[in-house]
């Protein structure tokens, strides 16, 4: 495939590289070069099979605007934005786009993800508190965590409850950390997914771009996850 990298901070920068391990042919655009999306001209995103972008959430909606109207298929680790979503979804449908979405490429925390809605489920009704804390790098600009958010989602589902606590910290380089606790009277139970590197969260968007050249529509990583 050809593709197309938007965003070159660290994970966007592994993307590439995964991407060329892949055997496809890559092409980065930081945020100096595309100021506004302005560099996402139709010509030039027709050039590409599909868009990986990993920006902040003010540039992820332009670029998705940008793209998505040219019938782009694009992969979305960006997370701050899904106040968006609805306007994204029907644009993307409107012009036989693709958009595959995700708060975490990983696969470890799609099966946790999973699993806290079990957890959840399991525990409703039997006098269980649920808590979460997250520990993500000095620099990462959302707090909490997108991941976090969805993982205090997958918990609410399943136990029917709402407003699960989150306490997020920065600090380091740490790449991410989050825990799920479930507290009773007389236990406790701990669900906690650690990450080494950005490199799980990297191939997990590549596999994702290949899963989605070839279709159309709107998707939500958490759906699919087990087809890439």
């Amino acid at each position: 495939m050809r593709v197309l990298v938007l965003g070159h901070g660290k994970t966007g920068r592994l993307v590439a590289e995964i991407a060329a391990e892949h055997g496809h042919s890559v092409h980065v655009l930081d945020a100096r070069e595309n100021p506004d999306a302005a560099a996402l001209t139709p010509p030039f995103v027709a050039g590409f099979d599909t868009v990986i972008d990993f920006t902040t959430p003010e540039a992820a909606v332009q670029n998705m605007r940008a793209c998505l109207a040219c019938g782009a298929k694009m992969v979305v680790g960006t997370t701050g934005w899904y106040d968006k979503l609805a306007d994204m979804r029907g644009l993307a449908e409107r012009k036989q786009a693709g958009l595959l979405y995700g708060t975490n490429f990983s696969i470890g925390v799609q099966v946790m993800l999973q699993l806290a809605r079990q957890m959840g489920a399991a525990l409703q009704g039997h006098g269980y508190t649920f808590a979460i804390e997250e520990v993500h790098h000095a620099s990462k600009l959302d707090s909490p965590s997108g991941t976090a958010i969805s993982l205090g989602q997958a918990v609410e589902a399943g136990a029917s409850l709402k407003g699960v606590p989150i306490t997020a910290s920065r600090e380091g380089d740490e790449t991410g950390v989050h825990v799920l606790i479930a507290k009773s009277d007389v236990d406790r139970i701990t669900l906690k997914h650690e990450s080494f590197s950005r490199r799980a969260f990297a191939e997990g968007a590549v596999r994702a771009a290949e899963w989605l050249s070839t279709r159309t529509g709107c998707y939500d990583l958490r759906d699919v996850y087990t087809q890439l």
